[in-house]
């Protein structure tokens, strides 16, 4: 407490010179790489990156469905807004909404044979570009780096965030 009664403001721990230029460099990449895989992906499939990334994702799957709540935590989205998305990829056939068979309370995203045939045919233009942009520029040490940093930093923030490892685990686990 300062002599005026008021608490005292701790000096932040500011970042040095090189931890702010690879903070800057991290910002610039998520903010611009999916934005250049986004046109990429509207221009040649109609799909945004989160679209194609949910058709990815129930394509790995049994019978490709999934819970939404499921399909939501690999995605990072709220509910609401991932049962909108469903709802409009539904409209395009694409994919389609079933209660689940074994629990009734929970909605399936199922994707359909059309929306499979679609990814199909967005997958070979999208892993060009993913390539070209990010694979193709490292090598595999440095790949393997950023995995484990990466890692990393969706463990701190599961810790951060009051997760208990689920939501990092879930993403390492998805699709690109």
């Amino acid at each position: 407490m300062t002599t005026q009664g008021k608490p005292e403001i701790a000096e932040p721990h500011w970042l040095t010179v090189d931890q702010l230029a690879a903070w800057r460099g991290f910002m610039s990449l998520v903010r611009r790489l999916p934005s250049a895989l986004e046109c990429q992906l509207q221009r040649d499939s109609q799909l945004s990156f989160t679209e194609y990334y949910v058709l990815a994702l129930l394509s790995d799957q049994p019978a490709r469905r999934m819970r939404l709540s499921d399909l939501a935590i690999k995605v990072d989205s709220e509910l609401s807004r991932l049962s909108h998305m469903v709802s409009r990829l539904a409209k395009r056939s694409l994919l389609r909404r079933e209660p689940d068979p074994c629990d009734g309370r929970y909605t399936n995203a199922i994707l359909t044979d059309i929306g499979y045939s679609h990814l199909v045919e967005a997958a070979p233009s999208h892993v060009r570009r993913v390539r070209e942009l990010f694979v193709d520029v490292l090598d595999s040490e440095e790949l393997q780096t950023l995995r484990r940093l990466s890692e990393k930093v969706l463990a701190r923030i599961d810790i951060a965030e009051g997760h208990d490892g689920r939501a990092s685990a879930e993403h390492r686990q998805g699709a690109s």
